[in-house]
């Protein structure tokens, strides 16, 4: 599906800017004549693709990319390519990506007979569930829920409106849903979690009796992992994103709107605040509490709570600033360790030096007072 530049343009209600010449000519370009065939990131893109530019590193792309036409900002402009100027590039490319890789509609397609469905479940209108899936007794499902193929729905299970749960999915018992939640391939919820108590030299498993919450507008990531309360339940707040590969453990209370990098592992009875951002491989200690706004770069480890409106990084993880000076000051090492072992050999010499010199003096005044 080819479309020319000026409708494109039109789309995203942007402003064309073309370069004077084109290959040295005095033609000006029309963009009636630029044909768009799709999309591709400014690396990869090819001749007939349209691009975006966003950021310093994108701009020195722009020199050497293939492609026939960038989307830019209002602040930006192209030497050598024809622009679509606005105010948000990436949310424009974003929109024209998706009219010519347009997103599955999936219709519904009711109850499969090769699903296993309690009889006992209550399930809303226009709900979808594919085959080999198993739905357990006094299950409640809403509407517009898409159960997708192998996912098992444990007894007592409440999932909300517009859910939809991606292959392999595993709700244990007593697990809640909330509205317009998407849960990706893999994902288990309301596992055991990893308590035990020592009898007799033996470790026994302590109380599972609670159970997990997830809140409206929730995503989590393809195989992530949330485990049940003790007795109470490990809670999700509404908003919350969550990426591939998280582990949540048991008693756990996380924040609306936060944001968890792939690999975050949050051990037992932690909080968070509101707008809580984890990168990936963060790791945060048992019954810690994390302040609401709180950013933690990629891989620190976090070993006590965190007030609100910090900044932490590294292991263990302490305020970015003091953990900048610390970086800078091990890549000194190396160089430190040279001026010490200098220093070492200037303070042997003067020992040395002092050594002699009393060696000299002994004798000298042994033979005055011979004399």
């Amino acid at each position: 599906m080819n479309r020319t530049l000026s409708e494109l343009a039109q789309l995203v209600r942007g402003t064309i800017v073309l370069p004077h010449v084109v290959d040295g000519s005095s033609e000006r370009i029309d963009p009636n004549n630029i044909l768009i065939d799709g999309t591709a990131t400014i690396r990869n893109a090819q001749h007939g693709q349209l691009t975006f530019a966003k950021g310093e590193l994108a701009w020195k792309f722009c020199r050497t990319t293939k492609a026939s036409a960038v989307v830019v900002s209002e602040i930006a402009r192209s030497e050598r390519l024809p622009c679509i100027v606005v105010a948000d590039p990436e949310a424009a490319f974003a929109e024209l990506t998706k009219l010519f890789r347009p997103a599955v509609q999936r219709s519904s397609v009711g109850i499969s007979p090769r699903a296993n469905v309690s009889p006992l479940a209550r399930i809303g209108d226009n709900v979808s569930i594919y085959p080999n899936a198993y739905v357990g007794d006094h299950v409640v499902i809403g509407n517009n829920t898409t159960i997708m193929p192998g996912v098992c729905i444990m007894e007592r299970c409440q999932i909300g409106d517009n859910v939809t749960l991606f292959p392999n999915v595993t709700l244990y018992e007593n697990t809640i849903v909330g509205d317009r939640c998407i849960v990706h391939a893999g994902v288990v919820l309301g596992a055991y979690g990893f308590g035990y108590r020592t009898e007799n030299g033996r470790h026994q498993l302590s109380s599972q009796l609670g159970n997990v919450e997830i809140g409206e507008e929730v995503e989590i990531g393809a195989n992530t992992t949330i485990d049940r309360g003790t007795y109470d339940s490990t809670r999700i707040g509404s908003g919350t994103k969550i990426d591939n590969q998280v582990m949540i453990g048991h008693n756990c209370h996380i924040g609306k709107h936060n944001l968890l990098c792939s690999q975050v592992g949050i051990a037992g009875s932690c909080t968070t605040g509101d707008y809580v951002i984890m990168a990936g491989q963060v790791g945060i200690g048992d019954h810690i509490d994390i302040g609401e706004h709180v950013i933690l770069g990629a891989k620190a480890g976090v070993m006590h709570s965190i007030e609100p409106k910090q900044h932490y990084l590294g292991i263990p993880a302490t305020p970015i600033r003091e953990q900048m000076q610390i970086m800078a000051s091990t890549q000194k090492l190396p160089e430190l360790r040279k001026q010490i072992g200098r220093l070492t050999k200037v303070v042997e010499e003067m020992t040395h030096n002092e050594v002699a010199d009393e060696n000299q003096a002994t004798p000298t005044s042994n033979n005055r007072k011979a004399a």
